[in-house]
This record gives structure tokens, sequence and C-alpha cells, in this order.
């Protein structure tokens, strides 16, 4: 099972197999075209794969155990078997966790935070990385007039307290990621809010994931459809990278690599090599 190394930003591509998300649901739910897509990304330079069986895009119905397992399984099973490249599963179902690592997934996605009952006790049993999302309310509803004291003292402080949970429980603290949860119970001053502070949540000493990729806020801010949100993503993701972020979740592959790639050559995240610093005069 691969490691998951997060020593430089890394890219966690989206591979939905649904029929309802809210970008790209429906065009992945066949195992074919599962597989193109994923190897598409490989391609591109895709870290992670981050396989969903069930949408969370607001208003979304909940899937059962059963269906959510049958779309998930043969696709993490397919993906294990042809590539290299780590397989996350996103789920809040403590059986679909256990599953998906039982066939080949080294990573789980929860937006949940692992608050489902069992979670914890699957994560802590099965040993592979967690990343824990902040999320208010749940997707049906979340949308609706969020509110908040503070955006970000509120988040953190939510994380954190997940993180300890998780801890406590047999987790290490190395295989705890944490996630903001853009779009999820959060306006649009909220989203903006927490990616100028993202530092903030960076200073935990968690890595943090962030996934903007094609969002609304991204729409709120360019007045574009979906499909037509790729510079506002990237633009985005680069805000994200400067505040410290890990793991960028995308939609967007092989773009977000361009953007890693110029950003690695700026900063030096990759010592004294290509893109490295030229010899003092």
């Amino acid at each position: 099972m691969p490691r998951l190394d997060l020593s430089v930003p890394c890219i966690m591509g989206i591979l939905n197999v649904t029929p309802d998300s809210f970008s790209d649901g429906g065009r992945y739910n066949r195992l074919d075209a599962a597989l193109h897509h994923a190897e598409r990304m490989v391609v591109d330079g895709a870290d992670i794969l981050d396989v969903g069986g069930e949408s969370t895009r607001p208003g979304a119905k909940p899937v059962s155990e059963a269906e959510e397992l049958d779309r998930v399984i043969p696709v993490i099973e397919a993906l294990s078997v042809r590539f290299d490249t780590q397989v996350s599963i996103d789920t809040s179902k403590p059986m679909v966790m256990r599953e998906a690592v039982a066939a080949g997934a080294g990573m789980i996605n929860d937006v949940n935070a692992l608050r489902a009952e069992g979670a914890v006790a699957v994560v802590a049993d099965v040993g592979v990385p967690v990343c824990l999302m902040h999320m208010q309310g749940e997707p049906r509803t979340m949308q609706r007039s969020p509110r908040y004291h503070d955006v970000v003292t509120d988040v953190r402080d939510f994380l954190l307290e997940r993180a300890r949970a998780c801890e406590e429980a047999g987790i290490r603290r190395q295989a705890i990621v944490l996630d903001p949860g853009f779009g999820f119970g959060k306006a649009l001053d909220h989203n903006l809010e927490l990616l100028r502070q993202l530092p903030v949540l960076c200073a935990t000493g968690y890595p943090v994931l962030v996934g903007i990729s094609r969002k609304s806020m991204i729409g709120a801010l360019t007045g574009r459809g979906v499909e037509g949100r790729l510079a506002g993503s990237l633009a985005a993701a680069l805000l994200a990278l400067e505040g410290g972020a890990r793991i960028l979740r995308v939609h967007d592959v092989a773009e977000t690599r361009d953007v890693l790639r110029v950003s690695a050559a700026v900063c030096e995240w990759h010592g004294t090599g290509e893109g490295g610093k030229g010899e003092s005069k």
C-alpha cells in the first residue's frame, strides 16, 4: 500500500462514482469510465485518487450503505490492481470505510469528521490516514443561513476537538489531516475568511487539505458556471498553497500540477535542484 507522503504539497484527484455530484455526476459511475478517468488523472500527476460513492453537494439525498458499497468497492479494487497511486475513500459510513480499506484504499476522507457511531474505532483498527472535515449541519440543509461566532476559530476548535478524539482512540497524530470544509455550511464570506486565514489552521501542526475546486464560491466570485471555473479554481489553489495547504483536492489535475510546479520553483520546495537558488555573486 503506497505511503502518504506530505513532505511536499500533493494533489488529490476527485473520482465521483455517483449520478448526482455537483460537477461531474453521472460521468464516471460505470467502471470503465471511472478507470479511464483515473488513468488520466494519474498520468496528469495525481498523488491520491479520492473515490466517492455518495454526493455531498448541498441538498443531496443520502445513499444506503449497500448502494455505496456497490458503487465504490469494484472501483477501488480495480484501481489498487492497476495503479501504484494512493487511493482514498470519501465516505462517512464505518462499514464502507472498513470494506474500502480491505479492497485497497489507503486513506479515509470523511466530511463528517468520524462522528458516525463506530467510525473512530474503525479507523483506529484499520490504521490508515484519515482526513477530518468541518461541516456545519448536514448536506441537505447545510447552506441554509450558516452562522458562526468567528468562522476561523469555530472551525479550528471543532477540528482540534475531533483530532483529539481520534488520538485518544489510538489514531496516530501523524495519520490525521484536517479540512476546513469550504462550501460545507458556509456562506461566501465564511469561505473567503477561511482561505485568507488558512495559516491559522496550518499552525495547528496537522497537515491541511483544501477542496475548493469548481465550488460555488468560485462561481459567486467569477459569475461562471461549473465548467467555466478552472481559472478561479487555480487561483484559489495557489492561495491555498501559499497559506500552507499540503493536499489540494481538485477536478483539474494537470492544470493544478502546473501550479505546483511553478510554485515549487519559486518557493524552492525541492531544494537547490531544478528551480532552486542561483549561484550567489
